[in-house]
């Protein structure tokens, strides 16, 4: 495997500024409980290794059983989540893998019915925000674990 560029060095302006907006999202209307399961699910879905192992390490920082995290992979067939989390887990599929045809009506019905207006749009740009950084990561292939300090997850005991 090739080395690949550095992307903070090279666009140090750009990479500050989505810093600053994933930071701004710790303010927003959803929960940070529902906001570590969009990170993981999405990560998954796009292959980031880095952000599934950052994302699997913050969340057991903020408390998140090691069982549901099991389970994020295979959420509809798991009875560990409420249906907020899982209409927000819906949310991140259908917006990380967008269909040809957009989203349909019955999923942002289902969706809708868990959060209010505000909400779902807060979600929606938390699921925006983890989708960027999967793929500059991917792009670039950082490597899992590399910034676990710097980040502060190897409070995780993970490692």
């Amino acid at each position: 495997m090739s080395q690949r560029i550095d992307y903070q060095k090279q666009s140090p302006e750009l990479f500050k500024k989505l810093i600053e907006f994933s930071l701004a999202l710790k303010q927003c209307a959803i929960e940070q409980p529902i906001r570590d399961l969009v990170d993981i699910r999405a990560s998954q879905i796009n292959g980031c290794a880095f952000c599934v192992d950052m994302h699997v390490k913050e969340a057991t920082i903020h408390g998140e059983r090691p069982l549901r995290l099991h389970h994020v992979v295979t959420w509809r067939e798991s009875t560990l989540f409420s249906p907020r989390e899982r209409a927000a887990l819906e949310w991140t599929e259908i917006l990380t893998a967008i269909p040809a045809q957009g989203v349909p009506d019955d999923i942002y019905e289902r969706v809708r019915s868990q959060f209010s207006e505000k909400e779902l749009s807060d979600l929606t740009f938390q699921i925006m925000s983890i989708n960027a950084w999967n793929r500059i990561n991917i792009g670039f292939r950082v490597v899992p674990g590399s910034y676990d300090k710097a980040f502060g997850v190897d409070k995780s005991g993970l490692a």
